[in-house]
């Protein structure tokens, strides 16, 4: 099985989709299928992988007409079976070409993976369906369309005929630290055992509730909870610009609550590092605006990593997560509940360490080999599926 992978941003960018395409290639890899990566030129260098892995060509300055002639020169060069375009509208740049020009070609099939559905920027005063209806449109036209959670599945279901949801995996590598190890990474932030350290992980954007996150932080100060927030990972993704405004706005209400002692920013950590973070933390707080999601790479990084998460009620019912069991639930954009659910666990250690037990073990449910396998099993059935046509 030869692939050839598409991806607007790629490590050492900061972004979900880089991230996640990173690890499926090195898993699919991993079994033994040739595997390539087309990306921005913005991923020089490349992140490293084992000799001969993955090849990564680091090489598209815009995502044009001209780019889809790399992509099948690219996948005629390396004979591929399957092009993989890993789509999100912010990492192509807002660029809806790729999207009308993108379809199966003699010598390859076309593969779609939709990480949302955010609509690609067209002109001044486009109207909202003739933007979706761009978004959407690869999805008929390609061999196999894969999202990452339900709620998009049921906004494509009608759109293609071979459509198939298959979560995404923790965007960083699972760690566990014993007692000892985990108080010295809290020390090594500057938190000691009585300190009630909140952890969030990620870089922030409009969709990740982060004036819910320190509003809750400033009412438990306020109620005399000697809380603390450590802001684990980049400050700002690689491919949406608005993520700046988003920053500066949390640290501007940050400032004006008086809140800078009680907030720390890690930066850039690498894997073991992050994990090690989050181990540290007592609980991790993920308010998504839009509800948890399976495609939340934060989100399965927390279950991996064992955390006690609180993050908030989905869209669209999650079976593989159990609210009270494997993490809690809250409302989004509701910093009163958030701030009583964070007191109410910090009050029970027994309910903390089950829900740090469930989310290990659940997370054995999202490894990347598993995914990888199910990709795989897709590329196989789809293609015995055309043949037989």
């Amino acid at each position: 099985m030869r692939i050839l992978f598409v991806a607007g941003e790629y490590p050492p960018m900061v972004g979900g989709v880089g991230a996640y395409t990173a690890a499926l290639a090195n898993a699919l890899a991993e079994t033994g299928a040739e595997v390539a990566v087309l990306t921005s030129a913005r991923a020089q260098p490349p992140q490293p992988l084992p000799p001969a892995r993955v090849a990564v060509a680091a090489r598209m300055h815009r995502w044009n007409v001209g780019a889809w002639r790399d992509i099948c020169r690219t996948a005629q060069e390396m004979n591929a079976d399957w092009v993989h375009v890993q789509y999100q509208t912010a990492a192509f740049a807002m660029n809806p070409t790729l999207n009308m020009l993108a379809q199966p070609r003699a010598g390859f099939r076309l593969a779609w993976t939709y990480h949302d559905l955010l609509p690609a920027y067209l002109f001044p005063k486009a109207g909202a369906r003739l933007r979706q209806w761009v978004t959407e449109r690869p999805a008929p036209r390609a061999d196999l369309v894969i999202v990452t959670n339900e709620g998009d599945r049921q906004m494509l279901v009608a759109r293609t005929h071979n459509l198939h949801a298959i979560p995404i995996g923790s965007n960083i590598q699972g760690v566990q630290l014993n007692d000892t190890e985990r108080r010295t990474v809290r020390a090594h932030f500057g938190y000691g055992a009585d300190d009630l350290l909140l952890g969030y992980f990620g870089f922030l954007n409009r969709s990740k509730g982060g004036d819910t996150l320190i509003t809750a932080l400033d009412t438990l100060v306020a109620q005399g909870v000697n809380a603390h927030l450590l802001m684990i990972g980049d400050r700002l993704g690689a491919s949406d610009p608005t993520n700046a405004a988003t920053l500066a706005e949390i640290e501007a209400m940050i400032a004006a609550r008086g809140l800078n002692e009680r907030v720390r920013w890690t930066g850039r950590l690498d894997d073991a590092a992050a994990g090690a973070a989050l181990n540290a933390v007592d609980l991790l707080l993920l308010p998504f605006v839009d509800g948890a999601s399976l495609r939340r790479g934060t989100l399965m990084a927390g279950l991996a990593n064992g955390c006690a998460i609180i993050t908030t009620q989905p869209q669209h019912a999650l079976p593989q997560l159990v609210d009270g069991s494997d993490l809690l639930y809250v409302p989004p954009s509701d910093a009163i509940a958030l701030a009583a659910a964070v007191r109410a666990l910090a009050a029970a250690p027994e309910g903390l360490a089950q829900l740090r037990t469930a989310a290990r073990a659940r997370s054995a449910d999202f490894g990347w080999p598993a995914i990888a396998a199910q990709h795989l099993a897709l590329y196989t059935a789809a293609a015995n599926s055309r043949m037989i046509k």
